[in-house]
């Protein structure tokens, strides 16, 4: 039996309830639409430190890692998403591996095309968030 590929995914939160969204620059059929950043967990890898990791290459920054939001969240066949709550230790999220990145607050979280996994992410977010 082939095992399931997580992908970890960062909601990172910054003061008044701002959240980073990034848009995708690959692969075609995702290109443009947007999501949390992460990536795959490579093998023997924690899910947090892979986290960590991916924020550090996709974005340029260091994150602190907090509580999970959810459990798994389906992607495509044999592919499930893990996504925590984050905060900025250090940098500015730069967009190394996306078209573009974009803090939403409070009343602007849906202003982006969010990709089909993330849109009831967001939602769910949106609750934890202070108003």
């Amino acid at each position: 039996m082939k095992s399931t590929v997580v992908v970890v995914a960062a909601v990172i939160v910054a003061p008044g309830g701002r959240v980073l969204a990034a848009q995708r620059a690959e692969p075609a059929a995702l290109a443009g639409g947007w999501e949390f950043p992460g990536g795959k967990v490579d093998p023997g890898e924690n899910e947090r430190a892979a986290l960590v990791r991916e924020c550090r290459e996709e974005l340029g920054v260091e994150i602190a890692v907090g509580e999970r939001v959810g459990g798994d969240w389906p992607l495509s066949p044999g592919y499930v998403m893990r996504v925590w709550l984050c905060s900025l230790i250090s940098g500015v999220p730069e967009a190394k591996e996306h078209l573009a990145l974009r803090w939403l607050g409070p009343g602007d979280y849906y202003d982006v095309d969010w990709l089909g996994a993330d849109r009831p992410i967001m939602k769910t977010v949106e609750n934890l968030l202070p108003r």
